[in-house]
């Protein structure tokens, strides 16, 4: 039984298959259009799941979509009129979309893919639910969902045992944590979907001093719930979703190219402990009210890589997953698990241990790239080629590494990678400058041998997905620059021989040439997303400061 599940028209659009409830492929609609954080209808997407699975459109039996379509454009409606006369100009702009794409799912699944069954609407935040839940290792769990809206919900917790999954609590549009924390990415002058992430490195420089500004705009319960205050905000309204009221608390907006100043770096500090502190609360009523040792976390608010790991280290759960394409990439993985399991009587699926679902391509797929490129290149034995990258890294140089399978979501885990020396100081800049061009402030991850990890970092246990952070311990301090944040924190991916293969066998020979178990990664791109074809990853390395680019067997150098 296939199962093809969607997710589209607002933004990181994707497409899952399911066989028999087990993932056969996935991939964001993004990485084939080559447009960051894609909106439109996956349709490469889709066709690339079917020739994984080597299917087409007539061996499906299901379609999911990854919410109620009629029901997000009712509360639309609703905020809009409850908005007006303000809301009009808003309102004018925003229906042809709704008209034009969103309320036409299953006219576009008909038209595009030629499947004439009706579809599956699964509620957004359910489809959260679903992708935790059916992703993890456990039977019996909790599971908290946060982001920025689906139809109405914005946040919400319940319980899933075998195939069964219960809501048991939600929260409503507008008091949205990951609304909020849109908001001030805004304010702080970085795009929406992508600048929160901006905004998170930033807030580790500075210092909480709005915390009271924060408390005086939402009213923060002690189960986590929250009521904004709407004098300070003004959804669909104009062009930004702060108001006038909002500039005389914080300050002005900043604009996109205006210098950061202290005022900043201590608003965006201020949001993260605020956001830390809602998710801490939410997490210990969800636990107080199931009484579940195990929670799953899905919604993009927990791609919140320091959230994440107070959620493990400072809540009462036993065990915590968290879903690793957490934002609606995901949702589409939970509506198709969703219809799969819930509804249609599939068995658990074994755990999702690895994000490995997307193309791959043979050495003689690759060579045929680079001879067309006329580059030069080496074709080794893959214990020569570990060798030798694990050379070129020990001496400074950065590599472009292309292996396997293109990762599932947001994060590159070693498939779709660039790879440097972590102890080089000037390494993190060099990165940042002239490598991925954009601002000296972000810091980058590690990759660690897992069975090294306990050795080198505080507060953190499995990480494969790279959703936690630990704390370099004092005995190594100042070894691993490249990867530390100024907070003492570091973004780590855990490696074992087992899920992570090649890449662990080159972490292991940069250990032996260098004493430190862990090489800095960061995505193979530059500001577009993650390369998916030799093609576009030999281009990427024509265009930047790479020093040598490895594919397959293949090493190709300067």
């Amino acid at each position: 039984m296939y199962v093809l599940g969607l997710s589209c028209y607002y933004h990181d659009s994707c497409a899952v298959l399911l066989k028999d409830g087990v993932v056969v492929a996935a991939a964001q609609e993004e990485r084939f259009n080559r447009d960051k954080y894609s909106p439109v209808f996956p349709i490469q997407a889709v066709n690339y799941c079917f020739q994984e699975a080597e299917i087409t459109i007539y061996d499906v039996d299901e379609v999911a979509f990854y919410e109620k379509m009629f029901l997000k454009f009712e509360r639309t409606i609703l905020s809009h009129v409850a908005g007006y006369p303000f809301t009009l100009r808003n309102f004018v702009q925003t229906m042809p979309l709704w008209l034009k794409d969103r309320l036409a799912v299953p006219y576009f699944v008909e038209e595009e893919l030629r499947f004439k069954k009706p579809l599956w609407f699964v509620k957004h935040h359910l489809s959260h639910a679903a992708s935790g839940f059916f992703a993890s290792p456990f039977e019996r769990a909790a599971f908290l969902t946060v982001d920025g809206v689906g139809e109405y919900a914005c946040a919400s917790y319940g319980v899933a045992e075998g195939t069964d999954l219960k809501v048991q609590r939600e929260m409503h549009y507008p008091h949205s944590l990951g609304l909020l924390y849109s908001i001030f990415t805004a304010f702080l002058g970085y795009r929406v979907f992508s600048g929160e992430g901006k905004v998170m490195a930033l807030a580790e420089l500075g210092e909480p001093r709005f915390l009271e500004q924060f408390r005086q705009i939402a009213d923060l319960r002690e189960d986590g719930s929250f009521r904004l205050d709407l004098r300070y905000f003004a959804f669909n309204r104009g062009d930004t979703m702060h108001n006038r009221r909002f500039e005389e608390l914080f300050g002005p907006a900043r604009a996109e190219d205006a210098e950061l100043t202290d005022r900043h770096r201590d608003i965006a500090c201020s949001l993260q402990r605020f956001t830390e502190e809602v998710l801490l609360r939410m997490a210990r009523h969800v636990h107080r009210a199931t009484g579940m040792e195990q929670l799953c976390l899905a919604g993009g608010v927990f791609l919140n890589v320091t959230a994440n790991s107070r959620l493990r280290n400072e809540t009462p759960f036993r065990d915590i997953f968290i879903q690793p394409a957490a934002g609606d990439a995901g949702a589409a993985l939970g509506a198709a698990a969703y219809v799969s399991h819930s509804v249609l009587g599939a068995p658990r699926a074994a755990p999702l241990r690895s994000c490995a679902l997307g193309n791959a391509y043979t050495d003689r797929q690759i060579e045929v790239v680079l001879r067309n490129k006329r580059a030069q290149y080496r074709t080794l034995a893959p214990e020569a080629l570990v060798g030798e990258v694990a050379d070129r890294l020990a001496a400074g140089r950065i590599v472009g590494w292309f292996q396997g399978r293109m990762e599932f979501g947001p994060r590159a885990l070693g498939n779709r990678s660039i790879l440097a020396h972590p102890g080089l100081a000037e390494m993190k800049d060099r990165l940042n400058l002239v490598i991925k061009r954009r601002e000296a402030y972000r810091p980058f991850a590690a990759s660690v041998l897992r069975e090294h990890v306990s050795d080198w970092f505080e507060g953190v246990g499995d990480s494969p997905f790279m959703l936690e952070v630990g704390r370099l311990r004092e005995a190594h301090a100042g070894r691993v620059p490249a990867v530390t944040h100024d907070n003492g924190s570091t973004r780590i991916q855990t490696l074992t021989r087992e899920e992570n293969g090649v890449y662990h066998e080159l972490v292991d020979a940069f250990r032996e040439r260098t004493g430190l178990p862990m090489v800095l990664n960061t995505s193979f791109n530059e500001d577009e997303p993650i390369v998916r074809t030799p093609a576009e990853a030999y281009s990427c390395f024509e265009e930047t400061g790479m020093d040598c680019l490895v594919m397959g067997n293949h090493l190709i150098e300067r």
